[in-house]
């Protein structure tokens, strides 16, 4: 095992009995976390069948709905899983299916709060997708969604939140009581990238990484400077005198770095919404003769389909994309050769099983060690 395997499980070290409970719409992540939890916890004699604590929130014809825990979490360190942005769970509202949008999940996570009933011994919630995250900030008479729900949280009871890849992690600042960390998946996604390219080559010689925009531009500068590669960046040139649908609309993607030719390009940004804007940049890249081109999203959604991800794969522009596992990816994205999934279930379990013995979790955040040891792996084969 590896050092951040070592954590105990034994009584003695444990701030309370450990509960998970996943979400509606994170089952099949709470799944995987749960069985890592429960083989470190075999393996140093601590037998366990499972951490899963059974819950639901049932709904009323009417669409009413109530959290209920089925079992006893009285004394437990409690963990709620949930996916906020998982649009295929359905439920049953005056004869119809409806689909549970970002504000049903939270209203269903702050009912299993409720339910709770302030028995707990601490309740954490892991929210990897921040409810409200994409509006965290105020242009003009706008509501701050984001800082709002965490405030809330806060105020029911909740000690720490955990959260992936936050749009913008300074939401934190509205609740600077509150236990909150942002981790970003970096050496689980050099780590997809090995197993998944035969061809991948992370040196100065024949890789480098280009922002997709200014907003993205640390998450991409921390890659650079772990792999010792050179970096680009675009900015978007915006119509500020028109507004379309809430926002000033793009003009022309503009490009300021080092030369991309012959290159292979990484292009890492928190969320592949529509993926028009990454599609935009692939294309301008090409034009600039880079290589191959390989695509990052945390959240990896398609909100418009994936018809022009087929076709930019089709056509050379995009040679791979890949995706956490921290939301809900269709069937269909799945089956898609273009696609590669990253599995960030180890790392949660890493964090509970952390936080749960209140150990340091600056190293289960900090993965510059890993990342290393991947590198020298890549070296070693290379011969250098």
């Amino acid at each position: 095992m590896g050092s951040a395997d070592k954590i105990l499980f034994d009584n003695d070290s444990r701030v309370a009995p450990l509960g998970l409970i996943p979400m509606a719409g994170a089952k099949e992540l709470g799944e995987k976390v749960n069985a890592y939890l429960v083989k470190w916890a075999n393996e140093d004699n601590f037998f366990k069948d499972t951490f899963l604590v059974e819950a639901e929130c049932p709904r009323f014809s009417s669409g009413d709905g109530k959290g209920l825990i089925k079992q006893t979490v009285r004394g437990n360190d409690l963990f709620i899983l949930c996916d906020m942005g998982n649009y295929s769970v359905k439920y049953d509202y005056f004869g119809h299916e409806n689909y549970m949008s970002p504000d049903d999940h939270y209203q269903d996570l702050k009912r299993i709060i409720q339910a709770a009933s302030g028995k707990c011994h601490r309740i954490n919630v892991i929210m990897p997708s921040l409810y409200g995250g994409r509006q965290h900030r105020r242009n003009y008479r706008e509501s701050l969604d984001c800082a709002v729900a965490l405030q809330e949280l806060q105020a029911m009871g909740v000690s720490n939140v955990l959260a992936f890849d936050a749009h913008d992690p300074r939401v934190q600042n509205a609740v600077p009581l509150m236990g909150f960390d942002n981790i970003i998946p970096s050496y689980q996604v050099l780590k997809a990238m090995f197993k998944s390219l035969d061809d991948f080559r992370p040196d100065k010689a024949h890789f480098m990484i280009v922002s997709p925009d200014e907003g993205a531009i640390n998450r991409n500068m921390y890659y650079a400077s772990v792999l010792g590669v050179d970096m680009g960046m675009f900015y978007k040139r915006r119509d500020y005198s028109t507004v379309v649908n809430g926002r000033n609309p793009i003009v022309a993607h503009e490009y300021m770095g080092n030369d991309v030719k012959g290159k292979d390009v990484f292009i890492a940004d928190d969320i592949i919404s529509s993926g028009e804007s990454m599609l935009e940049v692939a294309v301008e890249l090409k034009k600039r003769n880079a290589n191959k081109i390989y695509c990052y999203a945390t959240y990896a959604i398609f909100t418009n389909g994936l018809a022009s991800f087929d076709k930019a794969f089709a056509d050379g522009i995009i040679d791979g994309v890949f995706g956490t596992n921290l939301t809900y990816r269709t069937p269909e994205l799945l089956q898609r050769e273009w696609f590669h999934e990253v599995d960030v279930a180890k790392y949660i379990a890493y964090y509970i099983a952390a936080l749960n013995h209140d150990a340091s979790i600056s190293e289960v955040i900090d993965p510059h060690k890993k990342i290393s040891a991947l590198l020298d792996k890549y070296y070693i084969k290379k011969g250098n």
